[in-house]
């Protein structure tokens, strides 16, 4: 008798675990948490368990903010130039040709006039997937005509941002565009309308510096990034460790920053809110 032998294997056969298809499925940063995309969406990109809110699409946001079937984009006629003939790894011109392939828009912003809860409105949604939301030429053009057409038409404005900053291939060109859109902001205050600002992740660099500090009502989302410079330059450059929570929405709120924070599912009831405070008031003599 052989002292080793052979040993036996199962002849049993064991399937093969099945790959989950691809798209069906997200992940939680936050919380691990993995949830089943068709509710995600349902939910308008929040994760119902964590809160962690995803990034929207300009088209989503509008969708979710205006009443169905009332929004008139204007300006999609509009695009960027290359003032500086900017060239580095990849041009400018090549670089916006990507963008606009993968993502199908144009330009960072898309804008035009829509109705919520029957009020007419003018509206302009940045969308960080192009260029990180940057402010060039065409993207401060836009917001300011969107605040023009309100002026004109005596209509509130509503700007959702989402922004990297200004676009640098563009220079002191998507610097200008800070004033610019601070002037049109500053007619239209003037005409007594009002313009609610919605600070999405990430606001920072001049988009915070300029119009997206100047609403008249400023409303952030839960844990979104808002800031201008970033936290290593801060960090240097006062040579001091910064608070918990720094840049956050929460923390912005603690210190004054902001009217609101508001859960996306709650965002169109809030902002309805407001703008109907706002009619109500203009209607008193």
């Amino acid at each position: 008798m052989a002292l080793f032998s052979k040993p036996r294997y199962s002849t049993i056969s064991i399937a093969k675990k099945r790959d989950i298809p691809p798209g069906l499925f997200t992940r939680c940063p936050i919380s691990g948490e993995v949830v089943y995309n068709k509710d995600l969406q349902e939910n308008f990109n929040v994760v119902p368990g964590s809160g962690y809110h995803f990034p929207l699409t300009a088209r989503e946001r509008l969708q979710l903010l205006l009443d169905p079937e009332t929004f008139e984009e204007m300006d999609r006629e509009l695009v960027s130039g290359d003032p500086l003939e900017f060239s580095e790894t990849i041009s400018y011109v090549e670089k916006l040709a990507e963008n606009r392939a993968k993502t199908g828009m144009d330009e960072a912003t898309t804008s035009g006039v829509g109705k919520i809860a029957g009020i007419s409105i003018a509206v302009a949604v940045m969308d960080f997937r192009f260029l990180g939301g940057s402010m060039g030429s065409v993207v401060g053009e836009k917001i300011t005509r969107t605040v023009e057409r309100a002026v004109e038409g005596s209509m509130p404005v509503l700007i959702s941002c989402a922004s990297g900053g200004a676009r640098m291939y563009e220079g002191i060109h998507s610097l200008m565009q800070m004033a610019k859109i601070s002037a049109a902001l500053a007619q239209l205050s003037a005409k007594n309308q009002p313009y609610i600002a919605l600070l999405t992740h990430p606001t920072t660099g001049g988009v915070t510096a300029s119009f997206a500090s100047l609403g008249d009502i400023i409303i952030a989302e839960p844990g979104a990034l808002i800031g201008f410079a970033g936290q290593r330059v801060i960090r240097e450059t006062t040579r001091q460790e910064l608070p918990p929570g720094f840049q956050t929405s929460e923390f912005l709120m603690e210190h004054g920053f902001l009217d609101q924070i508001v859960p996306r599912p709650q965002l169109r009831r809030s902002i309805i809110r407001f703008l109907k405070a706002f009619t109500a008031n203009q209607r008193r003599p």
